[in-house]
């Protein structure tokens, strides 16, 4: 079973250290809270662990955009974190910032599911609820394929994502709106601690 070697309060106070954007903690808390519900499901000895991969994955992105993913090494084994997680993480942009390819399941999910949490959050806006809770998949799927929607998240690394997995497109979608409805009440009050 993977621990991670430093404490939550640990990371969150590292990933604060170098993202100030309110917008950047949420996503983090955000993209921590599905990684923790994929593992509920994939690996439920190990939620901890793949939650911590999923608030330190875009460590370095507040204060070092231009260098993402090649800066992540060194400021996480200067917070403490172990050479499994730093890999982890890193590999969650292969093929756009990283060159290392995600192997694990759970290295696998992060790829698939970073950039639809933008997505999906991003539609969650647009509704009046402003909340995924009364989101359905055809909803999503809508704004999926409309390329000008949320324009800055990469159809095609989802679609990417989706085959790593050997999940349809479709699946991922669902998957990923599930565990956002699952996760969105305790993403919310995360928000408000920390941001």
């Amino acid at each position: 079973m993977k621990k991670p070697a430093i404490s939550r309060d640990e990371a969150l106070q590292l990933l604060k250290k170098y993202n100030r954007e309110p917008f950047h903690i949420r996503h983090a808390l955000t993209v921590e809270a599905v990684m923790e519900q994929f593992a509920l499901t994939y690996a439920p000895g190990e939620t901890a662990y793949w939650a911590m991969v999923g608030l330190l994955h875009d460590i370095d992105f507040g204060s070092f955009p231009e260098q993402h993913c090649r800066k992540a090494p060194e400021l996480l084994r200067d917070g403490g974190v172990d050479e499994q997680m730093i890999r982890s993480i890193v590999s969650h942009a292969y093929g756009i910032c990283s060159d290392v390819e995600p192997v694990l399941e759970m290295e696998k999910i992060l790829f698939a599911a970073d950039e639809l949490t933008g997505l999906i959050g991003a539609a969650a806006l647009m509704r009046p609820s402003k909340s995924v809770q009364d989101m359905e998949l055809s909803s999503l799927k809508k704004k999926y394929k409309d390329k000008r929607f949320a324009a800055g998240c990469s159809r095609e690394v989802i679609a990417a994502g989706a085959e790593r997995l050997g999940w349809t497109l479709d699946l991922l979608l669902e998957r990923t709106l599930a565990a956002m409805k699952a996760a969105e009440a305790g993403i919310e009050a995360e928000v408000e601690r920390h941001t």
